[in-house]
């Protein structure tokens, strides 16, 4: 049999500790909510998540972000002390459905009552400063996620790939004299998009995992060394911040994104059963035909992914342009006697078949893919003595003139593209308030439509030359992409009906729920008692 390397017997290893931590442990109590209770509140995150919708690895950050700030925000500038208890926050995060019912551990409570107790201290230290309160109750729900769901396999894998891609990443001589870029800096690089190359992680979350890598006391802090996290707290960020935008970011990142699939391929071989893993990735002929298998299943469920997240972002944009429509576009065309069918109806649906247009136009592999992934994989599997190197080399200095005139090519393109909607629109007698409208929405589904694009490329090792054509409509289409982008920043910042939700129906229904729960429990032991 050929020889495993070392790293992935660890990683092997890892996958094994994670399947022993999901068996129940004899004698142990768990946290139990009542099943009626649960029903109504999972049935509410499910039309909330239609509205606020994120991708799937991320929805439990999110319920867990909003449950945090909801109980922090509204007590931020008031005199009395900040308390959170952990226990009614638990209860709560396992009620919405994203969290197992009777299977967190009840000393789980204390542990997590001590991570809140941690972020409020320097939350008190820094109470006029609403930026960073919010940017440490996002790392505050990623420790608490962490916590009560921990990511035993997900971290082993990105260990596994971190140790391959520093050990093989080099950067140019001028890369390190000319524009002072450190080996830790690199390192860095490689830690964060990594993360974002597997599996698509945020920057909150990111963030968290950086807090760590450069404080490795960070969840065990002694009480001196949170006074001075407290007062550093401002420059930790600010350094976190810097890190998340980097310079290396674009090239180390497009590095790890093209080299993550034998990865994903190795991860889901070893799931299948970790404790039989090692005989079958010793077997070259079998690993070949269980790479072949996994390529084809990941591909597979990547587009069927891929469709529902195009599904959930077009109809979340949906809705929220219906409610543009009926509160704002409408009743001002009324007033102004400009009001017209044919207008709405495109309106609504020129956006939604943009983005169906993008989901289903999604390239195949090109050719010569799957090879290139079997290749790979093997290498990273085994002991291999020739190790590719990739070296990252210094950007390229452009002048002022070549500058002068990529600006002016962009802004030729967002000029030709905005006179060519509002051509389009003037001959459908479109409402002049309803034009701005309808440009945010279709920059918001471009961007969306493009991202998923880009994500959908996670299995492509090859690489794929654009033609002419493809560079033209890149070109035109850039600029609406670019506002959607920005557009998007502020979308996830200021969504008016994910707060109106937080403000009306969040906070109401939390205490409806809880109020249920106690009911029932109230009626049981009532019956109890006859």
């Amino acid at each position: 049999m050929t020889q495993i390397s070392k790293e992935t017997k660890d990683l092997i290893l890892g996958y094994q500790k994670w399947q022993e931590s999901l068996q129940k442990k004899e004698g142990v109590s768990t946290i139990h909510v009542d099943e009626v209770a649960s029903k109504v509140a999972a049935f509410y995150e499910k039309i909330r998540g239609i509205i606020d919708w994120k991708e799937e690895h991320l929805i439990k950050i999110g319920v867990i972000e909003r449950s945090v700030r909801k109980r922090i925000i509204p007590k931020i500038g008031v005199k009395e002390e900040i308390k959170v208890d952990a226990e009614s926050l638990v209860l709560e995060l396992i009620r919405s459905g994203h969290f197992p019912n009777d299977k967190i551990e009840e000393s789980k409570i204390a542990k997590i009552q001590t991570i809140i107790n941690k972020y409020i201290y320097i939350i008190g230290k820094h109470s006029e400063n609403v930026q960073l309160i919010q940017w440490l109750s996002s790392i505050l729900s990623c420790e608490i996620e962490e916590a009560l769901t921990p990511s035993i396999k997900e971290k082993a894998l990105m260990d596994f790939m971190y140790n391959k891609m520093k050990a093989s990443t080099f950067l140019s001589k001028d890369l390190i004299e000319k524009e002072g870029i450190t080996e830790e800096e690199k390192n860095i690089q490689i830690f964060i998009n990594i993360q974002r190359a597997l599996f698509d992680l945020d920057d909150s979350i990111i963030g968290y995992h950086l807090i760590k890598y450069k404080h490795p006391n960070w969840s065990k802090l002694s009480d001196e060394e949170l006074k001075v996290i407290s007062l550093d707290i401002i420059k930790i960020k600010k350094d976190i911040d810097y890190d998340l935008d980097h310079p290396l970011k674009g090239k180390i990142g497009q590095l790890c994104n093209k080299y993550n699939t034998p990865y994903l391929i190795l991860n889901d071989i070893i799931l299948e059963n970790p404790f039989e893993a090692e005989n079958k990735i010793a077997n070259p002929a079998l690993l070949e035909s269980l790479i072949k298998k996994y390529y084809e299943k990941r591909l597979t469920n990547m587009q069927s992914r891929m469709v529902r997240a195009g599904f959930y972002s077009t109809l979340s944009i949906f809705i929220t342009n219906i409610a543009s429509l009926l509160l704002i576009e409408m009743p001002v065309a009324k007033y102004f006697g400009q009001f017209s069918n044919t207008a709405y109806i495109v309106d609504i649906f020129v956006p939604t078949a943009l983005m169906a247009i993008l989901v289903l136009a999604i390239d195949q592999p090109p050719k010569g893919n799957l090879e290139r992934v079997i290749m790979e994989t093997i290498k990273i599997s085994y002991n291999d003595e020739k190790k590719e190197i990739y070296e990252i080399k210094r950007f390229k200095k452009r002048g002022p003139i070549f500058n002068f005139f990529i600006s002016l090519i962009y802004a030729v393109s967002f000029i030709l593209s905005m006179s060519a909607l509002y051509w389009s629109l003037s001959l459908i007698n479109f409402p002049p308030f309803s034009y701005i409208v309808f440009i945010i929405f279709l920059s918001l589904i471009a961007f969306a439509g493009t991202k998923i694009r880009e994500r959908a490329k996670e299995l492509h090792m090859v690489d794929q030359k654009d033609g002419f054509i493809a560079t033209i409509t890149d070109l035109l289409a850039l600029p609406i992409i670019l506002l959607g982008k920005w557009l998007t920043l502020r979308w996830k910042k200021y969504n008016i009906i994910s707060a109106v939700f937080n403000a009306l129906i969040d906070m109401p229904l939390s205490i409806f729920v809880e109020f249920i729960e106690q009911w029932r429990y109230f009626l049981q032991e009532k019956k109890e008692r006859l």
